[in-house]
């Protein structure tokens, strides 16, 4: 899954997850049925954990493009960063 994949698949989740809850409520509250409240959030959790979990290819559109090893290796690599800063020396 790409970077733009992971963003759609969250987006999805809580568009759908949110829904389902409003839906369930407004269900649920209408029928006076808690547990008709309760399977229908279910259903849509598993519903959404289907969509969103799995490797579709629909999450797959912009792929990323990784350079060959050996035109990895003509490029420098980044030096660490190292602390130039002066200790200051506690006086007692």
């Amino acid at each position: 899954m790409d970077w733009q994949g992971q963003k759609l698949a969250e987006q999805l989740m809580q568009i759908m997850l949110l829904a389902f809850a409003v839906i369930a409520f407004v269900i649920g509250y209408a029928l006076g049925e808690f547990q008709l409240m309760l399977l229908i959030y279910a259903g849509g959790v598993v519903l959404t954990t289907l969509i969103t979990v799995p490797n579709w290819p629909f999450f797959n559109r912009h792929p990323l493009k990784w350079l060959d090893p050996s035109e990895a290796e003509k490029h420098p690599k980044p030096a660490p960063a190292t602390s130039n800063s002066k200790k200051k020396t506690a006086k007692k």
